[in-house]
């Protein structure tokens, strides 16, 4: 069997115990047991503990020889001291893969830890047993029911992850939650005892219900094997990447973290765009650029236009977008022409940024600019801007979030109609920190919900949509180049 076809069947167990589990809510085992139950999982659970008979309304097992049935997968929660005896266990059981939620490895900088590790790669081989981790949180497959935290997304979704850190992969998860991505799988797998980083990208490179592949990483295991299936990834998905440990206090980390050694910065990014990936700097600008992969068509070409917010807002705009490497592209003599055949007076006075507060009162919207503008060879990106500030001071309580939602129901249409990019910026969720209280970040929180529904992609701030167009677009003209006419 390929690596692809290893991993698939490993992250559809029809079986799983949690070596470890407990009745505590403190301990982990407790955790992955919930997790199963409260996803859904579609299997067969079974919970090991000697000390207890039962665990969460599940009978508990002494061991995993004592389960009746095959056990296709084990979480295992028992220190690393008890691994290899529980290898043991999984040899006779035939168990297929084991999760080493277990940490205190390699990661310690220890050498009887170390070996410990070593030794546990050799027992797991004699059983032809599949490793992920050790000291990691393993799989969150919404799609089949498993999870390695609360109150992540149970619905399923296409954006895969692979992450040398647990806790990161969890945060990414929520935050890009928030921005409606949703996950077929997310792989955080620490040491990378067995499966390396390569292994996991040609997964995700195959995966159908993939379509994006985020990738977090501290060191990777043999860059020989890496680069080449990150190049085969980004090829036929856009692969994003954040590398772990860029300074020195960084790298510091990283040693105790999951035991890798990071290499130089320079080197690693140069060869991440060799590969036609793109990079990401945190976890915020990942969930940019996912969101951007997963809600626009291709971006071609630079030329932006931008509508929405006063005269300084606009001025900011134009400047934080030509910083990104977008041009703002002045009104063409055609779009000019347009508006003063249709009788708008400041025909030869708009330009682009475009001041809602210069255009409003003369019967024409900064909806019916973007149209212009998307209707223009000149203009490839457009970027709204909704600034609930704004809306207050033009209505008052309730009517702000109605003029909102309009303005949104004409992004869903005007979407339709171009099919250029469209992005919008939208103001972090302001409730009780202004004068308007609740009421402003119910019309924010509102105004998110209402363009996740419309597929429009929004950011907090005019920078970080710039930054993610233009991402977006290197990527695709990378691709486009590599391609040819």
């Amino acid at each position: 069997m390929s690596v692809v076809e290893i991993l698939d069947e490993i992250l559809h167990p029809k079986s799983v115990a949690v070596v470890g589990a407990s009745g505590s809510e403190r301990s982990w085992g407790y955790s992955y047991t919930t997790h199963l139950l409260e996803y859904g999982f579609r299997g067969k659970l079974y919970p090991v503990n000697p000390r207890y008979p039962e665990i969460l309304g599940l009978k508990a097992y002494p061991s995993l020889l004592d389960i009746p049935g095959t056990v296709d997968y084990v979480i295992s929660c028992v220190p690393s001291n008890l691994v290899l005896g529980m290898l043991e266990e999984c040899g006779q059981k035939q168990v297929k893969a084991v999760h080493l939620y277990t940490a205190r490895f390699s990661e310690t900088g220890r050498k009887d830890a170390a070996d410990l590790e070593q030794e546990v790669l050799k027992r797991a081989r004699k059983y032809n047993i599949r490793l992920i981790g050790p000291n990691c949180m393993g799989v969150y497959h919404p799609g089949h029911g498993m999870s390695f935290g609360y109150n992540l997304p149970k619905e399923a979704g296409t954006i895969g992850m692979l992450s040398q850190t647990g806790g990161g992969a969890a945060l990414f998860v929520r935050l890009a939650g928030k921005r409606g991505l949703r996950f077929s799988k997310v792989i955080s797998y620490g040491n990378a005892l067995d499966f390396s980083e390569a292994d996991y990208l040609e997964y995700f490179t195959e995966d159908t219900e993939t379509t994006v592949i985020t990738v977090y990483v501290e060191g990777v295991r043999d860059g020989h094997s890496f680069f080449p299936a990150l190049r085969r990834a980004a090829r036929k998905k856009p692969v994003i990447v954040i590398k772990g440990g860029r300074g020195e206090a960084g790298t510091r980390a990283v040693a105790s973290h999951t035991a890798s050694l990071a290499g130089s910065l320079k080197t690693w990014e140069a060869m991440v765009t060799q590969a036609g990936a793109v990079s990401a700097a945190n976890f915020d600008e990942m969930v940019d650029l996912a969101t951007s992969f997963h809600n626009l068509p291709p971006i071609r070409g630079a030329g932006a236009g931008i509508v929405g917010g006063g005269g300084g807002p606009s001025v900011l705009a134009a400047d934080e977008c030509e910083e990104e490497g977008l041009v703002v592209v002045p009104l063409p003599d055609e779009i000019r022409k347009e508006l003063r055949d249709g009788g708008i007076e400041i025909w030869d006075w708009v330009s682009n940024p475009v001041d809602v507060s210069i255009i409003g009162g003369f019967g024409f919207t900064d909806l019916d600019m973007m149209r212009l503008m998307g209707s223009n060879e000149n203009y490839h990106i457009l970027i709204g801007r909704l600034n609930e500030n704004v809306m207050f001071t033009l209505s008052r309580g309730d009517a702000a979030d109605m003029r909102l939602k309009s303005t949104i129901e004409g992004y869903r249409q005007l979407k339709e109609e171009i099919g250029k990019p469209l992005l919008v910026v939208v103001s972090e969720d302001g409730s009780g920190s202004d004068q308007y209280g609740d009421l402003s970040g119910k019309v924010v929180s509102q105004a998110r919900t209402d363009l996740i529904k419309a597929g429009i992609p929004f950011y907090p701030s005019m920078g970080r949509a710039a930054r993610a167009a233009r991402k977006v677009l290197d990527y695709y003209l990378r691709k486009d180049l590599e391609n040819g006419p």
